[in-house]
């Protein structure tokens, strides 16, 4: 496991990669859906965040590991 996260550390790392992973944020975690969101549409973002939360917990396990 620790191979990938180092992979997800250096792919994601550099100017290019902040920018991708703060883009992923803006329309996944930041995104506020309004109070006429129906169960669908609630589930799809809630899976969107789920996905980018673990690219960034592989980042900076990788990283962690890195240093180590």
């Amino acid at each position: 496991m620790k191979d990938i996260e180092l992979i997800y550390a250096k792919v994601f790392a550099g100017v290019s990669g902040e920018l991708v992973i703060k883009h992923l944020r803006k329309i996944t975690i930041e995104r506020v859906l309004g109070p006429n969101a129906n169960e669908s549409e609630l589930r799809f973002v809630e899976g969107q965040r789920a996905l980018v939360h673990q690219i960034e917990q592989m980042i900076h396990r990788g990283k962690s590991n890195a240093k180590a």
